[in-house]
């Protein structure tokens, strides 16, 4: 199923949130007047919280016009542009960090993509793709737990941390690391499942989507539900 995100905009501009440990770590490799680039910033949270929080100079591109234009409602700090990140309009060396959050399964050539994020780079410059990786998709509270129908679904869309690694060296980047950061919360209102801002929400039959909000919704009866948020990180230098 491909899903429209120009019709689900709204609802990620209602629902979906910084996560706060991989803004922190964003966060520690800039400053102010660093030059940023966010690929598939969606509706421009993480890019606005870096321009708000440190002053930085800050671009934002996604395929979705709907996304964009909610992110221009919420905050014009940032720069905004209808692109992709397999061919990106900007200029070598331009930046010094580039960065995705939660993107590289929604793209389609994947080599291409980190071609672009290297040749943007200036030298020096860093990118970080964040991203999902086996173990944190059959993990994922409560996503997966009460709708486990989603981890087919996403372990087929999402590449392997070991060939994003290999396609980043191919690319040219070199000091590559990877980091796993975890957000821990309580979910007392199920809103953002029912309206499915979560894209992997949209991959699942409308009985398993069903049967999950029941299930979340008499637990959240009995009060709030203990979750925990992870991603994995992973940094890379252009030399």
């Amino acid at each position: 199923m491909r899903i429209n995100y120009d019709e689900v905009a709204r609802d990620y501009a209602r629902h979906r949130r910084v996560h706060p440990q991989v803004l922190q770590d964003i966060l520690g490799e800039i400053s102010r007047g660093s030059r940023v680039l966010e690929v598939g910033c969606g509706t421009g949270n993480y890019i606005r919280a870096l321009t708000s929080t440190v002053g930085c100079e800050g671009w934002g591109v996604d395929p979705s016009e709907r996304m964009l234009e909610r992110a221009l409602e919420l905050d014009g700090s940032a720069g905004f542009a209808l692109g992709r990140g397999e061919d990106l309009d900007f200029p070598d060396g331009g930046f010094d960090l580039v960065f995705s959050v939660d993107v590289i399964h929604h793209v389609t050539d994947h080599p291409a993509y980190f071609r672009e994020m290297h040749r943007v780079l200036r030298s020096g410059g860093r990118l970080c793709t964040v991203t999902d990786s086996t173990e944190i998709i059959h993990r994922r509270t409560p996503l997966s737990t009460y709708f486990p129908e989603t981890v087919d679904a996403e372990i087929q869309r999402y590449p392997r941390i070991c060939d994003l690694v290999s396609m980043m060296q191919d690319a040219g980047f070199t000091d590559l690391c990877e980091r796993t950061v975890e957000f821990h919360y309580d979910l007392e209102d199920p809103a953002p499942y029912r309206d499915r801002a979560f894209s992997s929400l949209h991959l699942i039959s409308d009985s398993s989507f069903d049967r999950g909000m029941s299930r979340m919704h008499r637990d959240l009866e009995e009060g709030p539900i203990r979750c925990v948020s992870r991603y994995c990180m992973l940094w890379g230098v252009k030399d």
